[in-house]
């Protein structure tokens, strides 16, 4: 589907669709942006968050989208409508949120894009799916209760699904995956500081490569 999708830039339905792992990138030199997506999409990682947290975000999700073909880039760290609506100016094609409001929500939603909104507690998941909301980040992950946490919303809550980041790595991932309301997970272990500093982007291909073969079921393709 991932691929399908990034080869035209017709809307999608899901963001949990997308891949098993969503990279989450932060960009501090928008020299970066190319090269780190182009490293991406030819690991196997095609849909690329770029976090709203630099000046350079919103230029390099511009730069992405209209650079790298085959990248599906998003917009992550979306905390209010200005930055939904400068995101999707910029050519974004999901958004996520570290949390929710009702403001942020209608935003979000009157946007057109696809959207995962975050969570950490049953109320707040409770709340979306009042909304119509079934898909969500979980965030931060590790922090908010981890596998176990989701396991436990599993049986009450099922119709809910996520994509659980903060504290992912390739050690955790699997299980995760495993889990049956996880749809994908997010996370910037591809991309350690020291490869991007250095611009290794031969390393970040790599790593990428072994983050793509991981699976929802917690195992390899």
């Amino acid at each position: 589907m991932a691929a399908s999708l990034a080869r035209s830039p017709a809307p999608f339905p899901s963001v949990l669709g997308l891949a098993s792992v969503i990279p989450v990138v932060v960009i501090d030199d928008l020299a970066d942006a190319l090269p780190l997506a182009r490293a991406l999409v030819a690991g196997g990682l095609p849909a690329i968050e770029v976090t709203l947290r630099t000046p350079v975000a919103l230029d390099a999700i511009r730069a992405i989208a209209d650079g790298v073909p085959g990248a599906v880039v998003g917009a992550g760290t979306v905390i209010s409508p200005v930055q939904v609506a400068g995101a999707l100016a910029a050519g974004a094609r999901f958004l996520v949120s570290p949390g929710w409001t009702d403001v942020l929500l209608e935003s979000m939603r009157a946007s057109g894009l696809p959207f995962l909104p975050g969570v950490s507690t049953t109320s707040e998941v409770v709340a979306l799916l009042e909304r119509g909301v079934r898909e969500m980040k979980f965030f931060p992950a590790e922090a908010a209760g981890g596998t176990a946490y989701l396991k436990s919303l599993s049986g009450p809550l099922p119709q809910a699904r996520f994509c659980p980041t903060g504290g992912i790595s390739p050690a955790n991932a699997p299980e995760y995956l495993a889990l049956p309301n996880i749809g994908c997970v997010g996370g910037s272990w591809m991309l350690p500081a020291d490869a991007v500093a250095a611009r290794d982007w031969d390393r970040v291909e790599t790593l990428t490569r072994q983050a793509a073969a991981l699976s929802a079921g917690g195992t390899c393709r």
